[in-house]
């Protein structure tokens, strides 16, 4: 296996540690992610002043010479699948999928094969440069099994790179069209006094808390108000439905992008997404809340009603803004389309 040489010298007023001057020294046209340089540093492919180094600790100053051998990608594993893919938008450096509910993002223990990853190997073939020195699409986000709509993901070092800045500073733009219990409300004193929750101008719901890990079922997240992480979730009323407002059509905006986190952001406001097996509790509408087909529609819906409508970000190559639009898929369309009737 070959590799490219990278060098280049440390700039003024370094932090003492190499592993961090080199995250912010390494020029940007590398691509080369802080995993990256760890893992390049601990297998001995980093030189400074013409020494090995394997210790990211190692004291640095202005003006050494770094010198960085780079292995071309590998072949990975994991094993391309012949699998339909909706391709929205695709060059040489990413690719957007519209992903149908019921797919996986990225293989694991309980679901080895048949995921997106399996289907982008065997789509991107040669034209996958590799990421992280394996040739792997770079997943930078996910969304659950079970929600469709979009989803980039990077085939490209430097796309990777590129795209994870963006969903790390939350500068990338992810709307979402949900079904949820009831007509969130500013009015409604029940959410004025629910911890986290609150309302912005134009009626706009807005849930702060932090989420972590369920103690007891690890499958699921849990808000917290101390300890995890930082979530902030917008939804905004577009419809409501039935008798009195028994069914809301929400968009969605994410500030963060934390596991599970629209879908346990509304159960915790009292309004749980239509469908959702995890979250959705055993909250019950009343047989004259909706005409019968709607109700019927709404009860026989088995997956969380969430689909990912809308991806916004700069391309992390050219610099070009785009924004992608994906319609919701046929069985979301048709309740709703129940429901407006």
């Amino acid at each position: 296996m070959g590799s490219s040489p990278l060098s280049f010298r440390i700039a003024a007023a370094p932090p003492p540690r190499l592993d961090k001057a080199l995250s912010r020294d390494v020029p940007e046209g590398a691509a080369l992610s802080r995993t990256r340089l760890a893992r390049l540093v601990s297998d001995g492919q980093v030189r400074v002043n013409g020494a090995v180094v394997t210790d990211g600790k190692a004291r640095v100053t202005e003006g050494d010479l770094v010198e960085i051998e780079v292995p071309e990608a590998e072949e990975v594993e994991t094993v391309a699948q012949d699998i339909a893919l909706d391709v929205v938008f695709e060059d040489d450096d990413l690719i957007v999928i519209n992903k149908p509910a019921g797919m996986v993002v990225h293989p694991a223990p309980g679901s080895p094969a048949g995921t997106l990853v399996n289907a982008l190997l065997h789509h991107c073939g040669d034209t996958l440069s590799g990421v992280g020195g394996e040739k792997r699409p770079g997943i930078v986000h996910r969304i659950d099994k079970d929600t469709s709509g979009l989803l980039v993901a990077a085939k490209s070092d430097r796309a990777h790179h590129g795209l994870a800045k963006q969903f790390e500073k939350h500068s990338a733009e992810r709307v979402y069209l949900a079904l949820a219990y009831g007509c969130p409300d500013a009015s409604d004193p029940r959410l004025r006094g629910t911890r986290g929750v609150s309302f912005e101008p134009g009626n706009v719901l807005k849930i702060t808390t932090q989420l972590a890990r369920h103690k007891t079922d690890r499958q699921r997240q849990a808000v917290l108000f101390d300890g995890g992480r930082h979530a902030v979730t917008r939804a905004r009323v577009i419809e409501c439905f039935g008798n009195p407002g028994a069914v809301s059509l929400l968009e969605c905006r994410l500030e963060t992008g934390r596991t599970h986190q629209i879908r346990v952001h509304l159960t915790h406001a009292g309004h749980g997404l239509i469908g959702d097996p995890v979250y959705g509790g055993k909250r019950k509408l009343a047989a004259n809340a909706l005409p019968e087909k709607a109700f019927s529609a709404l009860y026989g819906f088995k997956r969380q009603a969430l689909h990912a409508a809308v991806l916004g970000f700069e391309h992390p190559v050219s610099g070009e803004v785009l924004r992608f639009e994906a319609p919701l898929p046929a069985d979301f369309a048709e309740v709703l389309e129940l429901l407006r009737e």
